[in-house]
């Protein structure tokens, strides 16, 4: 039972580890086949147990170790995956440790690179399970979890205390927001959740997505809080040509028809699009949408252009822990160097006097703050404009002294850490010159 779960999941996590997005490996492919021919309560397993061995693979490392007398080799297989995989089950979640260890095994067994390992791997995972409670007890999660040189750069940026509490945050499993199309009081009451200051609904996670309330009559979308806030930087929207620049997996293009805009929907990858306009057939919401390389994509002029750009996305890691390990510091300047060249583009489609919403989910100021006074510098033709606090619902600490967006994971705190926090985005707000 479970074992056809376990080893997509040991495929998965072995995947990412070679730098892979997991989103992007379970978009199509054989894994994603693999995937979508599980039972709905096997595809929770599957994304369960890779969530937590990627989340916590610092902490699983560390466990492994203690019980190993030289490193496993790189060239055995699924062995290094499988007993991640399994340790992660033993020390983080409600199963058996006989099972979790039996399954593990069966999993190595059944790779022939690895299956020369199958005592090793039986004799680590028990004693991993007899330790479990005094291996946990020794170890500091946050920093084991995190890479070194994303909280250096953290606490650079933010402070130590801010830099830990981001890195604690995302060990806990994230709510799930939603932006409803109306009534968020009333959906908060159904599905058991709250309203934040925006009028996003956040529920704890439960199950498949798909079996809540609402979901097939359209009533709402699932998108992050901090999400929603670039969309709202552009004031009315209503009956104004709106461009939503790399648009996919679509939050925003819903948002922005929602709210009355005629949007054109550009993004690189057709795959992606195809999945944006299964959603907005289901939503009843319209826009065009393009696919293009949007540095080489001209059109308009728009009256405005939000512009979510290709980042590190280390401000979504509690939601998309494969980042943890898929991405590094030597990534940053090369996407900051598109982001440059995105942003310049942009501005060529915007309308003179059109507004022009620039955002990343990145906490690096490279991808942030300093993209902005570049353009100061080099005199581009915009002017800032500063975002006031009753534009962001009251919400003044997400405000920077230059008048952008900062939201971090450690913003919107609830007694119940399962309901607390926010994406961590930057946004900023600028007008083309007329």
């Amino acid at each position: 039972m479970g074992l056809a779960a376990r080893q997509l999941a040991v495929d998965l996590v072995a995947t990412v580890r070679k730098g892979k997005l997991l989103d992007v490996v379970l978009d199509n492919g054989k894994l994603a086949d693999r995937y979508q021919l599980l039972e709905p309560r096997d595809r929770g397993l599957v994304r369960a147990i890779v969530g937590i061995t990627l989340r916590r693979h610092g902490q699983i490392e560390d466990a492994i170790g203690r019980f190993l007398e030289r490193p496993l080799p790189d060239d055995a297989g699924s062995l290094k995956a499988a007993m991640a995989v399994a340790a992660a089950q033993v020390l983080f979640m409600d199963i058996a440790d006989h099972a979790a260890v039996a399954l593990g095994v069966e999993v190595v067994d059944a790779d022939k690179a690895a299956r020369p390992f199958k005592g090793l791997v039986n004799a680590v995972l028990r004693r991993v399970a007899a330790a479990k409670e005094l291996i946990l007890a020794e170890q500091d999660a946050a920093v084991l979890n995190t890479p070194a040189w994303m909280l250096e750069r953290w606490t650079a940026t933010y402070g130590p205390e801010t830099a830990r509490g981001i890195a604690e945050i995302q060990l806990v499993d994230p709510s799930i927001d939603l932006s409803v199309k109306s009534d968020p009081e009333g959906w908060a009451a159904r599905l058991g959740g709250i309203v934040l200051p925006n009028g996003t609904v956040r529920i704890p996670t439960q199950g498949a997505i798909e079996k809540l309330d609402g979901y097939d009559d359209g009533e709402w979308w699932v998108q992050d809080a901090a999400a929603t806030l670039p969309v709202r930087l552009l004031g009315d929207v209503k009956g104004k040509k709106v461009a939503d620049l790399c648009a996919a997996p679509g939050g925003k293009t819903a948002l922005l028809a929602h709210l009355g805009a005629q949007v054109t929907a550009v993004d690189v990858s057709g795959f992606r699009l195809a999945r944006l306009q299964r959603n907005m057939h289901r939503l009843g919401l319209k826009a065009d949408v393009v696919t293009a390389d949007i540095s080489e994509w001209l059109a308009g002029p728009f009256d405005m252009i939000l512009l979510d750009a290709p980042c590190t996305a280390t401000g979504t890691l509690r939601r998309h822990p494969d980042g943890l390990t898929a991405k590094g510091p030597g990534d940053l300047a090369s996407l900051a160097a598109l982001q440059r060249k995105l942003i310049d583009q942009a501005i060529r489609s915007l309308k003179p006097g059109g507004l022009f919403v620039y955002s990343t989910c990145s906490l690096e100021p490279e991808e942030g703050p300093d993209q902005i006074r570049r353009l100061m510098l080099i005199d581009a033709p915009v002017d800032r404009v500063p975002v006031t606090s009753d534009e962001v619902f009251g919400m003044a600490d997400l405000v920077t002294p230059e008048g952008d967006i900062r939201t971090l994971p450690t913003h919107l705190p609830n007694p119940d850490p399962r309901l607390s926090g926010l994406d961590g985005f930057f946004a900023a707000r600028l007008r083309r010159r007329v």
